[in-house]
């Protein structure tokens, strides 16, 4: 189960039957009077498709994620000429002025925010043209963000968007190579909040999560800490994870109707958990026995959602993301 050109073919023709399509559509929007009440293309000009602003973001990042792996894949020629017509300086400053309302202080946040931030890191590692566009925006989020963190006195765990450790993920890739201030906030922040957390135990999925709340706080770890540091902590945090306990995270979530958007997500759960078994393996010691478990675990929530990413518009419009953040672990 690796990243291959028909793969990736496959992914970018997914996202880009849906980051131009605007309807359905579930806005995060604050109606100040009529005047606001107007269509998703008009308030974003950018992020408009894929039923919400953040799952537009992220098919733009898998697009642009595939298209700097594969340059010559079926699909590139029609993402690269889309991306010309959507990254352009009149609609980055239309999202801009959109996220400078008062009342979009709390928009997208953190989940947004930090595809957002993905989005550019990848534009800039992959030295496309269309990173110095986007770069007001991105700084816009990076700015917000480093506001946020010391007013977030208590992280949040949830399984779904707002859970705080993806986002540390996610920002960090960009905040590594623009950003050390940030970074460095970002690490003792993570800190604070996890580092005294020991013997998880993953009360885990609930029923629609997307995301693991003790993997990705474990994955946030592995991100900003040095690895000495990380090995001790991951050691307290989960200390039975040779043994595959908890259970709960290395168990892949049952999805009994993918029709349903809230249930879809655990598909996702099961792309996420794969994703960080993958990346937290490749930070343990290279000794410790518990990598070979974890990516034994990635294989098999793998091949349970890989299937499903596409079929049904209430996965449809998302997973490959995440399935690609898997497949490029």
């Amino acid at each position: 189960m690796m990243l291959d050109e028909t793969q990736a073919a496959r992914m970018a023709g997914i996202a880009l039957g849906h980051v131009t399509r605007e309807y359905p559509h579930k806005l995060d929007h604050v109606l100040s009077s009529d005047a606001d009440a107007q269509s998703p293309r008009a308030l974003h000009p950018m992020f408009f498709g894929s039923f919400d602003w953040h799952s537009c973001v992220h098919g733009w990042w898998l697009l642009s994620r595939l298209l700097h792996r594969f340059p010559q894949h079926p699909q590139a020629d029609e993402t690269r000429a889309l991306a010309a017509v959507t990254f352009t300086p009149e609609k980055v400053a239309a999202e801009r002025a959109y996220f400078a309302r008062p009342s979009s202080k709390g928009f997208e946040r953190p989940y947004g925010w930090a595809w957002a931030l993905m989005l550019q890191a990848e534009l800039s590692s992959a030295g496309n043209p269309l990173a110095p566009v986007f770069e007001p925006l991105a700084q816009d989020f990076a700015a917000a963000w480093a506001q946020h963190l010391p007013l977030l006195t208590y992280p949040i765990r949830t399984g779904a968007h707002a859970n705080t450790a993806f986002a540390l993920v996610l920002i960090s890739q960009w905040a590594a190579h623009h950003d050390p201030a940030l970074l460095n906030l970002m690490q003792a922040r993570a800190t604070a909040w996890f580092g005294a957390d020991q013997t998880a135990q993953a009360w885990e999925p609930d029923g629609d999560a997307f995301l693991s709340p003790t993997l990705m706080e474990a994955l946030a770890m592995a991100t900003l800490l040095p690895a000495p540091e990380f090995h001790s902590w991951f050691n307290t945090f989960l200390p039975h994870a040779g043994q595959r306990l908890p259970a709960s995270i290395f168990t892949p979530a049952s999805v009994s109707d993918r029709s349903d958007g809230k249930i879809a997500h655990l598909d996702g759960l099961n792309l996420s958990r794969a994703w960080a078994f993958r990346r937290i393996a490749a930070a343990l010691d290279p000794g410790d026995a518990t990598a070979a478990v974890m990516r034994q675990a990635a294989d098999e929530h793998l091949a349970t959602a890989l299937p499903h990413i596409a079929g049904d518009y209430a996965g449809e419009h998302w997973l490959a993301t995440f399935a690609l953040l898997a497949l490029s672990a």
